[in-house]
This record gives C-alpha cells, sequence and structure tokens, in this order.
C-alpha cells in the first residue's frame, strides 16, 4: 500500500498525516475516511472532476481513502493534491513517494491552489524538524520560501504533478528561494531584520516630549506602557507610530508573524514590521483571550504576540477583561482550556494604553473646564485595579499644550536609539528584550552603582512599591541606561525610571 504524506492543524500546530487508499471489487464508490471534516468530504467531487479532465479514467473499483491517524480531527482542502495522487497512480506499483509530504487545493480543471492553512502547517512541521521536502503551487511556493532547511518543488497542476512523481529529474521543479530584502543587523552571529519606511511618522507629533521618550523607553526594552491626557493631545497618534520604531525582528519572529497572519486569514507579509492588534473596546472577552464552545481558537493578545496590543479609551473596556489582562502581562502566555483543546499561546507583547483623565476627559485640561464630580472621577479611575496597573512599567500623564512648541523629532532619529539599545542588550547575551527579563536575570543584567542603591531603597519605603515594581523599575531603569549608552544603570537613569511609576 502506497502512503503519502501531507498534514493536518491541531490548533495552532501540525500533525503528520498519512492519506492511505485500497481499491477493492465491488460496487464502483469513492469514500474518504478518517474523521474528516465536511471541507475534505467535499474533496471528492474535486477529485474526481480533475482526475477526468486531465485525460484519467476513472476505476470501476471501490475506493477507500482514509487518513491516518484516524481519531485525530482533520480539516482543510489542502488534502485534495494527495488524494488525487493516490487514485492516479493506483495500479502503479514502482512509484515510491519517499519523504515527500503533498499540498494543494485542486480547481475543478486541475490547476493547484493555495490555502490558508498550507503556510502554518508546513512551518509548525519545519519547527518539529519533521519535513524536509514538499510539493507545492507556486503561490504557496511563494511563502514558503522563507522557511529555512525547506526543499520546495512547485507545480501549476495536477498533471504536472503527476509528471513530477515520474520525472527521474526532480530538480527541474525546484523552487528558487529569494532572501528577505530589508536592512540586516548581525549580532552574535545572528541576523535580525528592519524596515526604514516610517508609514506615520513620529516627525507629525508636534511637542509631547516626555510622552516621545517614553515611547522609545517602551520600543526599545519591550515595556508596557500607558498614556493618559486629555482628548486629542496625541496620546494614539504616538501609539499608532510606535510599531515602526520597534526592535529588529529576527527570521523565526518574522515567520511566526506571518503564521498568525495566515490563521487569522489575512494575507502574509514578511515585513519585519511587529504586529499591531487595536480591539474596540466594546470587544467580547473570547475574542480577546480566544476561546469557543468545543474548539478554542486564538484571540487578540495571541495574534499580538512579538508586536502590540494596543487598547483604547481603557477605562471603557469590561472589567473582567482588564483583570483576566494579568496573568498574559505578568507570565507572557496564557492558558485556554475547553472540553476538547487545551492549548498555550505566547503572549509576549507590549502592551499600550490610551485614556482620559476623567469621563468628560477635561480633568487636565488648560483650556476647557471639568464637568465630572469627585465621586464620578474616582468610578472612572477605580476601573482600573492596583494589581493591573502593578503591571504597567511605564505612566505618562501628557498636557494639551497648544504653545508653538516645534521640537520636532523624526521616526527615523528614535527608531536609531532603539537599534542601538537593542545592540547592547543582544550583545550582553540576552535572550530577552528588558521588558521580558525574568525574575533571576534582572540581578544579572540590572546592575545598580552606589548611589542608585540608596535611592532605590528610600524610593521602595516612601512610595511602598512591591517585588514587581521594583522589577518593573529596574527593568525601565536598565533599558534607559542603554539609550544613554551606560554599561551600568546610574542615578540619573532610576530617577528618570522612578518618575514613570503611577503615584
Amino acid at each position: 500500500m502506497k502512503i503519502i504524506k501531507s498534514a493536518s492543524l491541531d490548533t495552532i500546530d501540525a500533525i503528520s498525516i498519512d492519506v492511505e487508499s485500497t481499491f477493492t471489487k465491488g460496487l464502483p464508490s469513492f469514500t474518504i475516511v478518517g474523521m474528516v471534516s465536511t471541507s475534505i468530504s467535499e474533496s471528492k467531487d474535486r477529485v474526481k472532476s480533475a482526475l477526468l479532465i486531465n485525460g484519467f479514467k476513472f476505476p470501476p473499483l471501490k475506493i477507500t481513502v482514509n487518513l491516518s491517524p484516524s481519531e485525530i480531527n482533520k480539516k482543510g482542502t489542502h488534502f485534495d493534491l494527495a488524494i488525487a495522487l493516490q487514485i492516479a497512480f493506483y495500479d502503479q506499483k514502482n512509484i515510491d513517494f519517499n519523504d515527500m509530504y503533498f499540498f494543494g487545493e485542486l480547481s475543478l480543471d486541475g490547476s493547484i491552489k493555495d490555502t490558508s492553512s498550507i503556510f502554518p502547517i508546513i512551518l509548525s512541521l519545519t519547527k518539529k524538524n519533521l519535513i524536509k521536502k514538499v510539493l507545492v503551487c507556486e503561490e504557496s511556493a511563494k511563502k514558503l520560501s522563507n522557511i529555512p532547511n525547506l526543499e520546495i518543488y512547485c507545480v501549476k497542476n495536477l498533471d504536472d504533478a503527476i509528471n513530477f512523481i515520474k520525472s527521474t529529474k526532480k530538480e527541474e521543479f525546484l523552487y528558487k528561494k529569494n532572501p528577505l530584502e530589508y536592512k540586516i543587523l548581525k549580532i552574535n552571529e545572528m541576523e535580525y531584520y528592519f524596515d526604514t519606511n516610517y508609514l506615520d511618522d513620529f516627525k507629525d507629533v508636534i511637542g509631547q516630549d516626555i510622552a516621545k521618550n517614553a515611547a522609545v523607553i517602551s520600543s526599545a526594552g519591550c515595556h508596557n506602557i500607558i498614556f493618559e491626557g486629555s482628548p486629542g493631545c496625541g496620546k494614539s497618534m504616538i501609539s499608532k507610530r510606535l510599531k515602526y520604531i520597534m526592535p529588529p525582528m529576527n527570521l523565526e519572529e518574522i515567520l511566526e508573524k506571518a503564521k498568525l497572519q495566515s490563521l487569522d486569514y489575512k494575507e502574509v507579509d514578511f515585513l519585519p514590521i511587529r504586529a499591531f492588534r487595536s480591539p474596540h473596546h466594546s470587544s467580547t472577552k473570547s475574542s480577546i483571550f480566544g476561546g469557543g464552545s468545543s474548539n478554542a481558537k486564538m484571540g487578540e493578545i495571541a495574534l499580538s504576540n512579538n508586536g502590540i496590543l494596543f487598547f483604547d479609551e481603557l477605562p471603557h473596556f469590561s472589567k473582567s477583561i482588564l483583570e483576566a489582562l494579568r496573568e498574559p502581562l505578568e507570565d507572557n502566555k496564557i492558558l485556554i482550556s475547553r472540553v476538547n483543546t487545551k492549548i498555550m499561546y505566547e503572549t509576549k507583547f507590549i502592551f499600550i494604553a490610551a485614556m482620559n483623565p476623567c469621563p468628560c476627559g477635561n480633568l487636565l485640561s488648560s483650556v476647557k473646564d471639568c464637568r465630572c464630580n469627585e465621586m464620578e472621577i474616582q468610578r472612572y479611575k477605580g476601573r482600573l485595579s492596583e494589581p493591573f496597573l502593578d503591571r504597567i512599567d511605564l505612566y505618562v500623564v501628557m498636557n494639551d499644550s497648544f504653545s508653538d512648541n516645534k521640537n520636532i523629532v523624526s521616526s527615523k532619529e528614535l527608531h536609531k536609539k532603539v537599534i542601538n539599545a537593542f545592540i547592547k542588550q543582544k550583545q550582553r547575551g540576552q535572550s530577552e528584550l528588558n521588558g521580558k527579563l525574568r525574575d533571576e536575570d534582572i540581578k544579572k543584567y540590572c546592575v545598580l552603582d552606589s548611589d542608585s542603591q540608596s535611592i532605590l531603597q528610600k524610593a521602595r519605603i516612601n512610595y511602598q512599591l512591591s517585588f514587581r515594581s521594583i522589577n518593573k523599575v529596574l527593568k525601565v531603569a536598565r533599558t534607559i541606561a542603554d539609550l544613554n549608552n551606560n554599561e551600568i544603570i546610574t542615578k540619573n537613569d532610576l530617577l528618570e525610571s522612578l518618575s514613570f511609576r503611577k503615584r
């Protein structure tokens, strides 16, 4: 019995699937078994049409195709090609499919098409070291070409795929890979990519020097940040420009971002620009964290991994959402448990939020009067609990200055600072950026000078800082020291870090 290899997605990971077939005497029929979804069952008509149009005579036999292992639920139209090849070579005994994997949806005329699940499946198999060679269509090959250690063979239609199997010169079908054409940064034999096209530029933001500085610190060290200020002072404007000055990305992060885009049914790109997710405050808890009645699906926090999660109008999000954010912000991962599914998602994102100082928004305004009473303001700010705020590294209060402040700085200048700080962190041997350092790494990398140690002790007593808050202060101070080109944390670095704590 011939076996053709393909694969299926199980939540966000792939499982290798063997496509088997038998051809026995009996009433002519065509059955696909093995816990298959409707999309796979419907492939019978696509496969039959594609084979007949390409001159293949369907055998008058009882055809049974099995997708093994049979106890796993399988879905996706990418099994079409493997099923069609099983039938096309049913009577040829000397055909060997070796360790090749086959993916592709068939049109009725036999042409092969890409699907949204092919890229995440093959990327997952590559990470598990299960796949070396794959046969796909040209559209799929373009996406897969950035995956290292993978031989990609490309065909246009079913007829080409049959010729490929028969051919002794398979290298003629080999897809030529093109490297990523972005600026490359080499640190400790690792390559990092970054882009210098700033579609939204910081030069559009007039003034707000403290907020811009906080944005650079947040970006350079991956620190969570909240902007508080009157409507129109530039909170959202700064937040939406942050993704263009984020640290460079390695190839694994770029591929992971593309995988999440594909799973979210978005057009896949390989830009070294980090994801930016901005859900509305009316979003449900399941849409933010992921969920579903039987199968767990990704939410916004999983889709923003290695990128930015932006909450505009922060206090208007439900209390349950804000409190549930505490674990992924602290642990950088979240476990979604359902009856049939348990899945762990990475959540290494920068959390950015914008909020008004009061319900009417004018409490800090220099030109408008606040219409809110004390109770309304307390109720509004009371939606943010202390444990939640304790997980925020930088708290920035912005003014609504309308003076002729022309202190303009471009994204290019700010990005250069971020890259320099990024280089310092990687040259120290850090696997994570400062904002995501583990507790044991804080002692190793966040070294204080003698003056700073005494200041931190006084601040701990005066501001009643928790152990988590102290760690946050040290991480931010480490990033500020990197931006200031200091080997260890100085007094000024620590004082600036303390100035961003909410009081």
